[in-house]
């Protein structure tokens, strides 16, 4: 029963995938119009054929560490943060206007802020953290502020040290806090990036590929560079999802 739940699940998002594919190919069959919207094996063509190239690979992995290091910032200091500002209400009201203007400011405007302050290659990375820091720092927050305190005090009566109750309290009642953080922070910041390469067009990057697509009507290559952003997009999520879900599946059989 449990296999047939779990092949279930893999069954299903395939399935919907092929459902909308074929849609796709059904209303590029009836325009006829592919500079509109051709149809996928015409997308899936021109992927291939740039798929085989070098400077392909090289413009996907430049994106990729420029973004996924922003990312990979914003985990760490907005953890940080979350933890300071649970610790000093002082700093919590010192940071707070900031994070929340940071929520509140379009990306586009940020993206050209960013712009006159910093080169163009790096805005995509200072872009993908701002956007990711306000998630991990509330979702980080919030998880500190709901540990159970009655186990806290418990533990603390039984003697156990603070580096024990991290570990055995702290910690996994925190975990799917961060995971929330993760997911949204991720996609946000994934898409925030692209966004933040198509307007400021930095060399060797996913974004100025697709500008370049657009503004010289390059519709089949135009969708097969926004198919890799997705593609990427789903593939780190799923990635730092399964590797998180990994760790806290190994901390706790070596735990018990």
């Amino acid at each position: 029963m449990i296999k047939k739940h779990r092949l279930l699940g893999y069954c299903y998002p395939i399935l919907a995938l092929l459902f909308w594919v074929g849609v796709w190919w059904l209303i590029a069959a009836i325009l006829r119009k592919p500079l509109i919207l051709p149809a996928p094996p015409a997308v899936l063509r021109t992927l291939g054929e740039l798929a085989i190239t070098w400077p392909f690979w090289r413009t996907v992995l430049l994106s990729l560490l420029r973004i996924s290091g922003g990312i990979l910032l914003a985990l760490l200091s907005g953890s940080l943060l979350a933890l300071l500002t649970v610790k000093s209400r002082f700093i919590h009201h010192l940071f707070s206007p900031l994070l929340t203007l940071f929520k509140a400011t379009p990306v586009a405007s940020v993206i050209f802020l960013v712009l006159l302050w910093v080169g163009r290659d790096n805005v995509p990375l200072l872009i993908a953290y701002v956007m990711a820091l306000p998630i991990v720092w509330s979702n980080v927050r919030e998880g500190f502020l709901q540990t159970d305190r009655k186990l806290l005090e418990m533990a603390t009566v039984f003697g156990l040290s603070k580096k024990q109750q991290l570990f055995s309290i702290r910690i996994p009642s925190l975990y799917p806090y961060f995971l929330a953080a993760c997911r949204s922070a991720i996609a946000l910041a994934w898409k925030a990036g692209i966004a933040a390469e198509v307007l400021c067009s930095p060399k060797n990057a996913i974004g100025s590929a697709i500008y370049e697509s657009k503004q010289y009507l390059m519709t089949e290559e135009l969708f097969a560079w926004t198919l890799v952003v997705i593609v990427i997009s789903a593939a780190i999520e799923w990635g730092a999802l399964a590797l998180l879900q990994r760790s806290q599946r190994k901390w706790e059989v070596q735990k018990s």
